[in-house]
């Protein structure tokens, strides 16, 4: 039997290329995200993908879906906890605080609901442990501008993934990070158009194929649980980070 996953944001970008990749590489997937059509295009029929559709934010649907996963197999080896969003970028008294409690909500709270139904899956099975990968982002250490919401998000998943890591230590689960850099997805996509830069121009960032973050995840995820990446920064090449701004 292949090892098991749990991937958040299943239904597109980083979350689905993740997804297509660890099916492709004989593992169980179990898919979470909002729109069960969604996810059934991820899987593509695969028979190791199963379909859980839930709202992150949502703390019964949430248990409900790792429930159904853990019933289904038996044993939980690792979670992606990847599902975000964004918003435009814009002057942070031009940001609305309805947005930012929506974006939180998601990013913040709703990786930490999957972060601590793993948990709670991985320390009380037999064997026990496992491990806990998070998405961050480069802008967990260097904004953009007029990103005050995200970065702050992101900021916050990089102490969760410290939290994680030490009260995982006696249950034999680790927890990394994977920070990403303009990878090509939908949510990428207009950095090849031109974005706004910290000096107000707007200008066109390198991408990359969003496969190396896929193989990157399975990297950190095929690891015995005696190693961990801590955190892992996937960036194109020469996009706009060392240095930015």
């Amino acid at each position: 039997m292949g090892k098991t996953i749990i991937i958040t944001g299943g239904g597109g970008g980083v979350g689905r290329a993740t997804a297509r990749h660890f099916l492709e590489q004989g593992w169980r997937v179990g898919l979470i995200g909002r729109r069960a059509e969604a996810l059934e295009e991820t899987a593509q029929a695969h028979d190791h993908a199963l379909i859980l559709p839930c709202d992150v934010t949502d703390e019964a649907q949430v248990e409900r879906a790792f429930h159904s996963a853990y019933e289904a197999w038996g044993h939980l080896d690792a979670l992606f906890n990847n599902a975000g969003v964004s918003l435009g970028g814009a002057p942070i008294d031009e940001l609305s605080v309805s947005d930012w409690r929506n974006l939180i909500d998601i990013n913040v709270t709703g990786s930490f609901i999957a972060a601590r139904a793993a948990f709670g899956i991985m320390r009380k099975q037999s064997p026990q442990g496992g491990r806990i990968i998070n998405n961050g982002s480069v802008s967990a250490y260097v904004p953009r501008w007029g990103s005050a919401p995200y970065t702050a998000s992101k900021h916050a998943i990089t102490g969760l993934t410290r939290s994680i890591s030490l009260d995982g230590r006696p249950f034999n689960i680790a927890c990394g990070q994977i920070d990403i850099g303009n990878a090509l997805t939908d949510m990428a996509e207009k950095m090849t158009k031109g974005v706004p830069q910290a000096d107000g121009s707007i200008a066109i960032e390198p991408v990359m194929d969003v496969a190396h973050v896929a193989a990157s995840v399975l990297h950190m995820a095929e690891l015995p649980l005696e190693a961990n990446v801590q955190f892992m920064t996937v960036m194109a090449t020469n996009m706009p980070y060392i240095g930015r701004g």
